[in-house]
């Protein structure tokens, strides 16, 4: 935990904390600290976090009610004005976030990129950037990933890419992602409709799908979308009454036999959790197991398990995954627009590099304070 006073409830100085965007390593630690410090945040992030908190194992934390942000509009905190600024990220409702107090102004860019499905935010906030800022807080994730000059994949090109994978597999494609990563949900679909086949998702994703409070965003109950809910699923609706959900989410509802009839005309997205049930239900002849994820986690091994089980039935693995992170082009492309004077590298593996990237750098270290 940082050493901050007041995150047990008993220092009424701590006014609240702002969270950028429902991602585990931005919000984890709500669970440790007392529910009566408000949290802000954006109420569609704040609708999926509630939304998938039941499925999830462990204390997953839902953040306490405070601050909904609204993209451009300022709200107050004690001394501080506030004003968040929806940006292109791979999570669903994600903000940078503007500071100001006492004349100083602090600029924190969250986590953003410029080639999602929402990219044109990236742009609007390059050509009419928050001004005067006295320290730019800049995240770096892709620091490390690209040669400077390099791009990433758009989104548009990832769902060319499922479109490739989907012709060519001549059974069930197995897409391992996020639900949470709901422009790649969208990529999904969209590729989907264009190779005749059929998005199959669980009760999970339907819950998360919902939570986002769009019309435009894939639903349970759209004719291109089925649900089929696995025996872990299973169990955990009986086990936690959840026959409502379960009915308000079933009018698509497919059971094995349909999934055994339609493999060639199905795409999966896919969990760990699904495995037993794909096995026993003999629906992995001519399979693809695509995955749609950061890379470092299967080098990690976080996935031994869903290694053998592929290697066991003999899926072929393929990746096709963009970052959730802008590169470094896009990042030097934001700097000389909001022109701070001076940027604090944050959210990165090589802050030592932001010198020779960016002007005017100050390296802080955590828990250390220091003034805008």
């Amino acid at each position: 935990m940082p050493e901050i006073s007041g995150l047990d409830g008993n220092d009424a100085s701590l006014l609240g904390i702002l969270i950028s965007h429902p991602h585990l390593d931005h919000f984890g630690l709500l669970t440790h600290i007392s529910p009566m410090i408000p949290v802000g945040m954006g109420p569609a992030a704040r609708r999926i976090l509630a939304a998938a908190a039941p499925f999830l194992p462990g204390n997953w934390p839902v953040p306490s009610q405070g601050w909904d942000y609204r993209s451009g509009q300022y709200f107050e905190v004690g001394p501080f004005l506030i004003t968040p600024f929806l940006v292109d990220h791979s999570a669903y409702d994600a903000y940078a976030i503007l500071v100001e107090s006492d004349g100083k102004h602090l600029f924190y860019s969250g986590d953003l990129r410029a080639h999602g499905r929402k990219a044109a935010l990236f742009e609007h906030l390059v050509a009419y950037p928050p001004t005067n800022i006295d320290t730019l807080l800049l995240e770096g994730s892709s620091l490390g990933r690209l040669n400077d000059d390099q791009h990433f994949p758009t989104e548009a090109d990832i769902e060319t890419q499922l479109v490739q994978a989907f012709s060519a597999t001549e059974g069930l494609a197995l897409v391992h992602t996020s639900a949470q990563n709901i422009d790649r949900v969208v990529s999904i679909l969209r590729a989907c409709k264009r190779t005749g086949r059929k998005l199959i998702i669980d009760l999970y994703t339907a819950a998360i799908l919902e939570a986002t409070g769009n019309i435009h965003i894939p639903q349970s109950n759209w004719p291109e979308v089925a649900l089929f809910i696995p025996q872990a699923q299973r169990i955990q609706i009986k086990n936690n009454a959840w026959f409502d959900l379960l009915k308000h989410h079933a009018a698509n509802r497919i059971f094995f036999e349909n999934l055994l009839e339609a493999q060639s005309k199905s795409t999966l997205l896919f969990r760990p959790l699904h495995c037993p049930d794909l096995e026993r239900g003999n629906c992995l002849i001519g399979a693809t197991y695509i995955y749609s994820q950061w890379e470092g986690y299967w080098e990690k091994d976080s996935y031994i398990k869903l290694k053998e089980w592929l290697e066991r039935n003999a899926i072929p693995k393929i990746s096709i995954h963009t970052s959730g992170h802008a590169g470094l082009v896009d990042l030097q492309k934001l700097v000389t627009a909001i022109n701070p004077l001076k940027v604090v590298p944050i959210h990165t593996f090589f802050p030592k590099r932001y010198s020779e990237l960016f002007s005017n750098v100050e390296v802080h270290n955590d828990n250390d304070w220091w003034e805008v």
